[in-house]
């Protein structure tokens, strides 16, 4: 009796707790063409909290504020271009997620493939490598009468 008593004495004080843990609800679009433009641009900008998230799917509270700021400066008729600007003036190129081509930029654009370029050079020289010393190191006399018995040996 007293293992149900706890359990609906816990069951009720989860039940309480519950809706001290939420948090408030996001307002309402007052304008839903504000609100179209806001998605759009928040999907082109990087979540600086998550970095693998775009600004309109984080969570991040810092997320939250620049989507505030975005649809504050949307209000204010700016561009779509404007406000991008103003964001990478403020957090930089990183801050899009795909940064414009500048030389500023190189390394991010390039930086993969310059990277795929020395990983095959570094795998084709070990290759040859490897390969020159399996060739001009061949098996001795006792080396092959070993394998043929350990061959045999398997065989059997």
């Amino acid at each position: 009796m007293s293992t149900l008593f706890a359990t609906a004495v816990t069951l009720v004080a989860l039940l309480l707790a519950n809706p001290v843990l939420a948090k408030e609800a996001a307002p309402l679009a007052e304008d839903p063409a504000v609100e179209q433009r806001l998605i759009h641009i928040s999907e082109e900008l990087r979540c600086l909290v998550c970095q693998n998230e775009s600004l309109a799917g984080s969570q991040a509270e810092l997320a939250q504020d620049l989507r505030r700021e975005v649809r504050e400066l949307i209000k204010q008729g700016n561009s779509d271009q404007q406000v991008k600007d103003f964001l990478v003036s403020r957090y930089g190129d990183f801050v899009l997620y795909r940064p414009q081509l500048k030389p500023t930029t190189w390394l991010l654009w390039g930086g993969p493939f310059v990277l795929l370029i020395v990983g095959l050079v570094v795998l084709v020289t070990y290759l040859r490598r490897r390969s020159k010393l399996i060739i001009e190191a061949p098996l001795s006399e006792e080396d092959r009468k070993r394998a043929e018995v350990l061959l045999k040996g398997e065989q059997s």
